[in-house]
């Protein structure tokens, strides 16, 4: 049996049309309507980008030149969306 190759441009193209069709899918099939989705999609968009700033903010400081180098010690886990 022989192997084809596809290429990686095939492959990106095949997951955008699958999650276009998807997105297609959920907003037609969803009990909520298009109001009700715009708005929670619109204060989980709010929430990400304020974690961003912060984090950001964060790692600006941390990365100062200011800083000293034992001013913070890193524990993982705050910086996550």
């Amino acid at each position: 049996m022989a192997k084809t190759k596809y290429s990686e441009l095939t492959a990106v193209a095949a997951f955008v049309a699958g999650a276009a069709i998807a997105a297609g899918l959920t907003l037609l099939l969803s009990p909520k309507t298009g109001r009700e989705i715009r708005e929670n999609i619109g204060g989980i968009k709010e929430d990400a980008v304020d974690k961003l700033k912060e984090c950001a903010r964060e790692a600006r400081f941390k990365l100062s030149p200011k800083t000293k180098s034992d001013a913070f010690r890193y524990e993982g886990g705050d910086c996550w969306i």
